[in-house]
């Protein structure tokens, strides 16, 4: 079976450094800092009090009042950043066969707002009142549902499903995707993730773990990946969507084509339920199985947007990863972590990095790993490679490799490349 070629003909995006994909795109190439206090809840008890939370969101600037009402803050963010994608990505929504459309979604955690305000306020005032709880508490709250909410919306009867992998949710879904329309099984489906947990129980749960930066005194400063004073990552939130669209398909409508997809790759740690494999086995699989599923080799990569979260452990075993796999070349590519500007979106990271990948094969542009001073150097990390330290670089950049790593040892990348007849 001849396997369909994939592109992408649609991106959108809400972060905490844009409300879209093209605002968001600027203002990381740009070192733009998505940190600040948190306002969401009052954090002041709280060992960490800032992150990265999506800036002047009303939902009513979106939604119908009534319905955003029904949602969890995670899903009125999917539902955003995949409206945008739809009319980027020009459908002819009257004449287009729906039934060939799909909506795949990662989210890692999904409507923990909703969990943590319905059992507070039962908690509360259960012994009063009795088991008295929102009858949308449910469906708010489940992690599936914003891709339903997405097909919904706009008619979509292809596949509709979420994927959950922590921190690599967003990069399965596109995996999914890609997959399900070289397959033939689709035209064209909306994919990318979610998250909304910057709540005190998400925070707090963090904090316990000792994954989050402490740095409540700096926090646009925090997020330093790969420095030596790195602490743990900062908390982001929002949402990104893709279009992915079978070639064909795209061609005979015209459609503007941002790149292709080449193609994708999973693989396990099986190592431990929330630190990666210190030698970065599972990383170097991950990255390799992606290749081999492209038909590439490592010296075709000009890019990786790693996941780079600023964590003590993660961040080396990163590096040894791609130390191993890529060799020389490893010295040649560029390596850049957004996360130091966006925070980490759980979730939804995969979906904003892939979508940063897109752009940087589009504009031969690698954008910055912020917060990195000279001197701050940590003696695990070669710093003979290419991080892009603070300032976006110009280069020609003909295929971007994205890797998400989550807790329980979930690996998942996917590799975009320029597009030619």
């Amino acid at each position: 079976m001849e396997l369909k070629r994939v592109v992408v003909t649609g991106l959108g995006a809400i972060t905490p450094v844009g409300s879209t994909a093209p605002e968001t795109w600027e203002n990381l190439k740009k070192g733009v800092s998505g940190a600040a206090p948190i306002t969401h809840f009052d954090a002041s008890p709280f060992k960490t009090q800032f992150a990265c939370e999506v800036k002047g969101f009303k939902a009513a600037d979106y939604l119908d009042r009534k319905e955003a009402r029904k949602m969890d803050l995670y899903e009125q963010y999917a539902l955003v950043a995949a409206m945008e994608a739809v009319k980027d990505c020009g459908f002819d929504l009257e004449s287009v066969d729906k039934n060939r459309i799909g909506v795949i979604l990662g989210v890692g955690i999904g409507g923990i707002k909703t969990f943590e305000d319905e059992i507070s306020n039962w908690a509360i005032n259960g012994a009063e009142v009795g088991p008295k709880f929102n009858p949308f508490f449910i469906p708010k709250m489940i992690a599936d549902i914003a891709a339903g909410q997405i097909s919904i919306m706009y008619g979509f009867h292809g596949p509709n499903y979420t994927t959950t992998a922590a921190c690599a949710s967003s990069t399965n879904a596109i995996a999914d995707a890609f997959n399900l329309i070289r397959l033939g099984k689709a035209n064209a489906i909306i994919t990318g993730g979610a998250e909304a947990a910057i709540t005190a129980a998400g925070v707090g749960g963090f904090t316990a773990m000792h994954a989050l930066s402490t740095r409540n005194d700096d926090p646009q400063h925090a997020s330093r990946p790969f420095s030596a004073s790195r602490d743990g990552f900062v908390m982001g939130e929002g949402a990104g969507c893709l279009v992915l669209e079978e070639l064909e398909h795209a061609k005979a409508r015209g459609a503007k084509i941002y790149c292709e997809v080449a193609g994708v790759g999973m693989s396990a740690d099986a190592h431990h339920i929330t630190a990666s494999h210190p030698e970065g086995l599972g990383a170097h699989l991950v990255m390799q199985n992606a290749l081999e599923d492209a038909g590439m080799k490592p010296e075709e990569i000009d890019y990786i947007n790693v996941h780079g979260t600023s964590t003590p452990v993660g961040d080396i075993s990163e590096v040894k990863a791609i130390a191993g796999l890529f060799g020389e070349h490893a010295y040649k590519l560029n390596i850049s972590s957004t996360k130091s500007m966006t925070g980490h979106l759980l979730g939804a990271a995969g979906a904003v990095e892939a979508l940063v990948c897109c752009m940087s094969v589009k504009e031969d542009i690698v954008p910055p790993t912020i917060n990195h001073k000279e001197g701050d150097e940590d003696e695990n990390i070669d710093y003979r490679m290419n991080f892009t330290f603070n300032k976006a670089q110009q280069r020609p950049v003909r295929a971007a490799l994205s890797n998400t790593f989550g807790f329980g040892g979930h690996n998942a990348c996917c590799i975009v490349k320029k597009y030619e007849e």
